[in-house]
């Protein structure tokens, strides 16, 4: 029997498409969590990640013939994920996007104390909208008009809102290192 975890992605995935189901299978391994990760940094309960992960690697399994290779599997898969939820959330009347979006309550005090920042709860402190797009250009690697397109959202406001997020995710590093830094 084949050692799997010696393989790259795209022989699995060349693989997987000839239908090898244990390949898809250890693809599913390495990337599941990461999928999980991004799909709870754009809002999504653990219930709601699981199911979405679960169906957005069902939906990769069905298409795998057309993942070329020329970017990740990992990228590929995290794409087809945040897509089913915004689709999910969409469906469910819960995706509205303007560009006055109120931020959330900010993180408490000493939130990100310690030697590292926690990138999850960092991005609580950012409004929906901003973790929605921050998330979905930097987790999931769509540009920012795939975004606007997606959501239904002007390409401005996307983009103010992922710079807006940057900007307030910078800060909050910037206090961490400063932080770790003077031994708090």
């Amino acid at each position: 029997m084949r050692d799997l975890t010696r393989l790259h992605d795209v022989e699995l995935a060349a693989l997987a498409a000839a239908g090898g189901r244990r390949e898809f299978g250890e693809l599913a391994r390495r990337h599941s969590a990461g999928v999980r990760a991004l799909l709870r940094r754009m809002g999504a309960d653990p219930a709601t990640a699981e199911d979405v992960a679960q169906d957005a690697f069902i939906q990769a399994f069905q298409s795998i013939a057309s993942f070329r290779g020329e970017g990740t599997f990992a990228a590929w898969v995290r794409r087809i994920a945040a897509r089913r939820y915004l689709k999910a959330r969409a469906r469910a009347g819960a995706l509205v996007l303007s560009p006055d979006d109120a931020p959330e309550e900010a993180a408490p005090e000493g939130a990100y104390a310690g030697a590292r920042l926690d990138l999850d709860q960092a991005l609580k402190g950012l409004s929906e909208a901003e973790r929605l797009c921050v998330s979905l250009c930097y987790g999931a690697g769509l540009s920012h008009s795939e975004v606007a397109e997606i959501l239904g959202a002007p390409l401005g406001t996307v983009k103010s809102h992922v710079k807006r997020g940057l900007d307030k995710l910078k800060a909050r590093m910037g206090q961490e290192t400063s932080r770790s830094a003077a031994g708090g």
